[in-house]
C-alpha cells in the first residue's frame, strides 16, 4: 500500500459550515447508505472538490473513508497528491494488472483512503462494468464506512450510470447558471433509470452575497442558463 500527501487548503468558515450539512443530511440518509456515487452534468462543476471535502468531513467524525477516483478520462484529485508516487490505479486494478492492495493509497488525512485513477484507458466505461469493479465494493462495504466514488460528468459521457447501478445512492453536482434545465432532468433521469436513489444535489458556486446558500437541495426544478457551451470531447 502507497503512501501519499495530499495538498488540503483550510477551508472559510461558511464553506465548511456546508460541509459539515452535507454529510449530515448524507448520515441521515440511512445506515444503508455506505457507496455513493458523485457526478455532475459537464467538467469544472466543482464535484472533486465536493467530494474530497465531503470525505475529509466524515473522517473528522472518525469514519473510515474509501475515495475512489472512477473519473478514468479527466482526474482532478492525482493533481492534489504533492508527495508520493502513484505507481498503480484503478485502471490498472479492473484491467487484471494488479491486486486491489497495489492501488490503494494512504493519505496525509487520518481514515482517508484513496483510490486513484491512473492511466486513461481506451474502454473506461466497459472497464467500470466489469466483475472486478464489484468485488471491489463487495470488500470496500466490509472496510470501510463509507465508500465515495468521484465518477465523470454524466451529461458527458455513460460512466456514471455505469458505476451507480453498484451504489446505494448518488449525489449530483449542479452549477449555478452553468447548464440549462433541461439537461439537469437528463442526467437525473439517467440516473433515476439505474435504479440508484438521488440522495441530493449540491448547488455549487452560488454567489452567496446574493443571500443565497451554498448548498441547496433539489426540489425538482433548476434554473439555469444556456451559454452555447460545448459538452463533447470528454477524454
Amino acid at each position: 500500500m502507497e503512501y501519499v500527501e495530499l495538498e488540503l487548503q483550510e477551508l472559510p468558515y461558511e464553506i465548511n459550515e456546508e460541509i459539515k450539512l452535507l454529510r449530515t443530511n448524507l448520515q441521515f440518509c440511512g445506515a444503508d447508505k455506505k457507496v455513493i456515487c458523485v457526478t455532475s452534468a459537464i467538467a469544472s462543476e466543482g464535484k472533486s472538490t465536493n467530494v474530497l471535502n465531503l470525505c475529509r468531513s466524515l473522517t473528522e467524525q472518525k469514519k473510515r473513508v474509501l475515495l475512489i477516483d472512477a473519473d478514468l478520462r479527466r482526474s482532478i484529485l492525482r493533481k492534489k497528491v504533492v508527495k508520493g508516487t502513484i505507481k498503480n490505479g484503478l485502471s490498472h486494478y479492473l484491467s487484471g494488472q494488479c491486486k486491489v492492495e497495489d492501488c490503494t493509497c494512504q493519505t496525509n488525512v487520518p481514515g482517508l483512503t484513496i483510490i486513484f485513477s491512473s492511466v486513461v484507458p481506451p474502454n473506461p466505461s466497459e472497464l467500470l462494468g466489469n466483475r472486478r469493479m464489484v468485488e471491489l465494493l463487495k470488500a470496500a462495504r466490509s472496510g470501510f464506512d463509507y465508500v465515495i466514488i468521484d465518477t465523470a460528468p454524466l451529461g458527458m459521457v455513460v460512466d456514471a450510470a455505469v458505476v451507480a447501478q453498484y451504489c446505494d445512492g448518488a449525489i449530483l453536482v449542479i452549477s449555478v447558471n452553468e447548464i440549462p434545465y433541461r439537461m439537469a432532468q437528463d442526467v437525473c433521469h439517467k440516473l433515476e433509470n439505474t435504479k440508484c436513489p438521488i440522495l441530493g444535489v449540491v448547488l455549487n458556486k452560488v454567489d452567496r452575497k446574493h443571500g443565497s446558500r451554498y448548498y441547496g437541495k433539489y426540489y425538482g426544478r433548476y434554473y439555469g442558463r444556456y451559454y452555447g457551451r460545448k459538452y463533447e470531447g470528454y477524454y
